[in-house]
């Protein structure tokens, strides 16, 4: 039923460009995909980095902190806070 596709001449061009048609539309969804799926990832890396960033700037305050109240008055009087 399905040899007269096969055996004929336009018949048999026309199944291979639909064939070439249908590969090109499958590889452009999929290209499309990846392209998607690399800007989330982008996107969760910057994310990420900016999280870090603060993450740093919170250690980097925390060990500036004065030690105890003693050092907290003084440093409130020398203007240094």
């Amino acid at each position: 039923m399905i040899g007269w596709l096969l055996t004929g001449g336009p018949a048999r061009k026309a199944l291979g460009l639909i064939l070439a048609t249908a590969t090109i539309l499958l590889f452009l969804l999929n290209l499309r995909r990846a392209g998607e799926q690399a800007g989330r990832a982008a996107e969760r890396l910057e994310a990420r980095e900016r999280n870090h960033a603060t993450h740093r700037q919170m250690l980097d305050a925390a060990s500036r902190r004065p030690h105890d109240r003693g050092a907290l008055a003084d440093r409130l009087r020398d203007g240094r806070f």
